[in-house]
């Protein structure tokens, strides 16, 4: 049976080398001309994060899936001994210490040391002896171990996304005791097993938990995956996230590159002209997410296309809108516009009529676009009126940032210039009083408000897709010519984790 074992193990690492040239991926000569997104962890997040292995190898004994242990020895006078180690489970597990670092070009490697574990069982064994006398036991069993483990993770691309391989994997015993029966005090039969089972022991325990563990890798590594495919997917609009390039670990940080393209319905992204690299980004922070100017706006036509750039107010929003500012000169130009209909028995609607333009700039993120806004009014028992109608180019900057769980966005300055401009109240176009009192509502008021809308939605969905549930910590948002980059520290919600490996495992 232990010949089988092996032979399974071995069968299981040829597939699994197998899997992995068959899926390796190709990158052309210079992957970094269609990075659209990048990642960077660095080494304090990494130093964070292995503050959680201790869950993992914890649940990588607890399911290891431990072959019976068979073997036989001819002895003097008793004959030919042999036993069978069955049932082998953990009973017990402590883990003391953990320490991660960064190999360049090379590996994550984890050092974890003292690991006390305590394995429970059956043993049943049995003997001819020299005069034909057949004895045959079966006692329970306990085995006592110190353990240091070593693990080199490599980081791939399988499928083009990042996959994860801790096959060289490598457990040294400080301490192996086999106790029978609970009875703690050493006796020529515990003895006598001990020395037979121990070396054949080591090497059950060190393939099943390895075996394990490197499974448990792969599985992690898809929960990424799966997690920030999700993060940047709603409805219809989903975002590549592909490798560009294969996983690149250095000394003081971890990063992935992924295309970012933008697919929407029948709508297929196109990027070639990417401007990162790596000296855009530091190692002083926990996380980095670099992201292209172009990814940016093809969301925004994304958006656009899937007619989401739409926002209607009525009653006490549409109030807010016109009336900024309590005079007399607002009052008439109001009246004009709604002919004495109240707010509540009136609508305003807004949408963009092409996709908007976005320019990443140091100052902050350029958004230009044309948009249409009309206002009717609904009079009691005659058909609703259209009062109102534009057509305006509006040039917009806008900060952001995020505190508090929230997305927040400042519009720094914005330009307005009317390109269409109906009105009842002032057919011939000539009252430049509704004109410029509309052009100060829109500035005030207007903007702000589909600005702090668009927040309140981007927050929403952020939230939707779990990072509420992660402690950030001082996060900045910084814009340069063509790319943005979020930078922040982080604390891992240790619940997570928990709730991944018990529903998956």
């Amino acid at each position: 049976m232990l010949w089988a074992g092996r032979m399974r193990l071995g069968t299981f690492r040829i597939l699994l080398m197998l899997v992995h040239t068959a899926a390796a991926c190709e990158f052309g000569p210079f992957p970094y001309r269609v990075t659209g997104i990048v990642c960077r962890m660095t080494k304090p997040a990494a130093l964070l994060l292995n503050q959680e292995t201790a869950q993992v190898i914890q649940t990588a004994f607890r399911n290891a899936k431990f072959p019976n242990i068979t073997g036989e020895r001819s002895m003097r006078l008793l004959g030919k001994v042999a036993y069978e180690l069955t049932n082998i489970q953990v009973n017990g597990l402590s883990i003391e210490q953990s320490e991660v670092e960064l190999k360049e070009n090379d590996a994550i490697h984890i050092a974890i040391k003292n690991v006390t574990a305590f394995f429970k069982g059956t043993l049943t064994y049995g003997y001819a002896g020299a005069w034909f006398l057949k004895l045959f036991h079966s006692v329970d069993f306990e085995i006592e171990s110190s353990i240091d483990l070593q693990i080199n993770i490599k980081l791939m691309c399988q499928k083009d996304q990042v996959a994860a391989d801790a096959s060289d994997c490598y457990l040294t015993f400080h301490k192996l005791k086999l106790h029978l029966q609970g009875d703690k005090e050493p006796g020529w039969l515990k003895q006598l097993f001990t020395d037979f089972i121990s070396f054949t022991l080591k090497l059950v325990l060190k393939s099943e938990v390895c075996n394990e563990i490197n499974f448990l890798a792969q599985v992690l590594a898809n929960y990424v995956h799966d997690l920030a495919a999700n993060f940047v997917q709603d409805k219809d609009i989903t975002v590549d996230i592909s490798l560009a390039s294969a996983p690149l670990i250095k000394a003081n940080y971890i990063e992935s590159h992924h295309k970012g393209l933008v697919l929407y319905k029948n709508y297929s992204d196109v990027f070639s002209d990417s401007v990162f690299s790596p000296s855009l980004l530091t190692d002083s922070r926990m996380l980095y997410f670099w992201l292209s100017e172009h990814n940016l706006n093809s969301l925004a036509l994304a958006a656009f296309l899937d007619k989401r750039l739409v926002l209607t107010f009525r009653g006490e929003k549409l109030q807010a809108l016109f009336e900024t500012e309590d005079t007399e000169a607002q009052q008439k130009v109001v009246h004009m516009i709604f002919q004495g209909i109240s707010y509540n028995d009136s609508v305003a609607k807004v949408w963009s009529l092409t996709h908007p333009q976005i320019s990443v700039q140091p100052e902050g993120t350029v958004v230009k676009s044309l948009v249409a806004a009309e206002v009717s009014i609904f009079p009691a028992g005659e058909e609703p009126l259209m009062v109102l109608y534009m057509e305006k180019e509006i040039t917009v900057t806008i900060q952001a940032a995020y505190a508090e769980k929230k997305l927040i966005l400042h519009a720094l300055d914005s330009s307005i210039d009317f390109k269409v401009f109906k009105c009842t109240a002032d057919p011939s176009g000539n009252d430049l009083s509704i004109r410029n009192f509309l052009q100060t509502m829109i500035s005030v008021a207007g903007i702000p408000e589909v600005i702090s809308r668009i927040q309140l939605a981007l927050t929403s969905l952020m939230n939707s897709k779990g990072l509420h549930l992660f402690e950030i910590k001082n996060p900045e948002i910084i814009t340069r010519k063509g790319y943005v980059i979020v930078q922040l520290d982080f604390s891992f919600p240790n619940h997570l984790l928990l709730d991944f490996l018990e529903k998956r495992l």
